[in-house]
């Protein structure tokens, strides 16, 4: 019997992550829901009940991300499981109010902080899950810095690869724990990011959901380290090669480093 834990899932409200927080909430897991929009937060948590915890906060705004960390380290120090779950693919605005393209700051920098910040109250034992895609290519770095004009797709699928190096890159700085990996939960599957970017329904989202819950507890992700999973595959694969290429693990830590420092320097 896996004893009950209490685990972040980010983006919490829609999709994967919404799917995921029931199946742990039911399980009788402590779940600190996530969200941007209060009224959808609101009508999840009431719907999980006294199970959850919820955070209003816009990822694309570090001021929010920086409110949410402070509030959950006021109301917890013990954290299992971190899932950083949301994410963006197409947005009306994709500069934020830094400068930089919405999906490094949502998929690559946001989860980063949030991990940085919480590792003081996850228990050697613990895990963070954090989402990529089969959708990576190399970063171009000055992308996660300042503004550049990119395609939806390449934005994207350069910050998936981003918080793959980042999750390596932790994981190799704390080989006694916490559990670090990152997963593609299933190309294509029904969420809203994939019927506003493709067009189409896509697959069971139980896909994704199931494969999260598997990464937050089960015993086959304890030794998994620094890994990615492949969902698509089902199992652990090497990503895009550029994920090992030494100059890019440098620009890319080295770009997360200078934003947490700044963060830093304000609060």
């Amino acid at each position: 019997m896996v004893a009950k834990k209490t685990i972040l899932i980010t983006g919490s409200t829609d999709g994967i992550g919404l799917r995921t927080a029931k199946k742990l909430a039911f399980s009788g897991h402590k779940v600190l829901l996530h969200g941007r929009n209060k009224s959808k937060l609101l009508e999840v948590a009431s719907l999980l009940g006294r199970s959850c915890d919820s955070y209003v906060a816009d990822l694309a705004k570090l001021d929010d991300i920086t409110k949410m960390i402070d509030q959950i380290l006021d109301r917890y120090d013990h954290l299992d499981v971190v899932i950083n779950n949301a994410g963006v693919l197409k947005a009306p605005e994709t500069r934020t109010e830094t400068g930089r393209n919405i999906r490094f700051e949502v998929n690559t920098i946001a989860p980063y902080l949030i991990t940085q910040r919480l590792l003081r109250i996850i228990p050697s034992s613990g895990r963070v899950v954090n989402l990529s895609s089969a959708a990576q290519s190399p970063v171009d770095v000055l992308a996660m810095k300042t503004r550049c004009v990119m395609s939806d797709m390449m934005a994207y699928s350069q910050s998936k690869l981003a918080i793959i190096i980042w999750s390596s890159e932790l994981a190799k700085s704390i080989p006694n724990g916490p559990v670090v990996v990152s997963i593609n939960p299933g190309s294509l599957l029904a969420t809203k990011m994939v019927r506003e970017g493709f067009g189409i329904e896509g697959k069971d989202v139980n896909i994704g959901a199931d494969i999260l819950v598997k990464a937050a507890l089960d015993d086959c992700f304890a030794g998994a380290t620094g890994k990615y999973f492949d969902n698509d595959i089902g199992q652990f694969v090497l990503p895009n090669l550029a994920a090992f290429d030494q100059n890019q693990i440098s620009l890319v830590m080295n770009a997360l480093e200078v934003v947490e420092k700044s963060l830093i320097r304000k609060n």
